[in-house]
């Protein structure tokens, strides 16, 4: 008798848990953007023609280089008393507003479920708060652009 081999399960987009650290680079203190409603990344390579005469008509190509971004909208939250926002909310948009050394904040991202798939790196922050009717919930979208290398991580949150 053969043992029926599991149907795969599609992965969801609300897999990815983002962290932001609110310590410093020698004693980081890593702790969730929570309320994200939306999430993307992506690491796209600056790709170069490298061909030659000598590739007989074939296009050559070569990685120069690599950047990497974060989009993510999240629904902005306040304490109970709502007299102040959630401190990792409000540690973006400071970093969104410093210069030099107050203007980078490192981050990193896995998989909720503990798979393989984590990153982190540094990033510079980009704050637009979306405005709406007074209806709406009051949401932020930021852009962390990428300063310096993406590191593939162990996921922290793996078995």
């Amino acid at each position: 008798m053969t043992t029926p081999t599991p149907t795969p399960v599609t992965a969801l987009a609300r897999r990815w848990r983002l962290e932001v650290n609110m310590g410093n680079a020698t004693t980081p203190d890593w702790q969730l953007c929570p309320a994200i409603t939306e999430f993307q990344w992506t690491a796209e390579p600056n790709v170069e023609d490298s061909s030659t005469y000598d590739d007989d008509g074939w296009a050559g190509n070569t990685k120069t280089g690599q950047a990497f971004e974060v989009t993510a909208t999240f629904n902005r939250k306040t304490s109970a008393d709502s007299t102040v926002y959630h401190p990792v909310h409000e540690k973006l948009r400071a970093v969104a507003f410093g210069w030099g050394d107050e203007s980078e904040v490192g981050v990193r991202w896995m998989d909720r479920n503990g798979l393989p798939e984590a990153y982190q790196g540094s990033v510079l922050v980009q704050w637009a708060p979306s405005g709406g009717a007074a209806t709406d919930l009051d949401q932020v979208e930021v852009t962390l652009t990428g300063n310096g290398p993406l590191a593939q991580i162990d996921n922290p949150l793996a078995a």
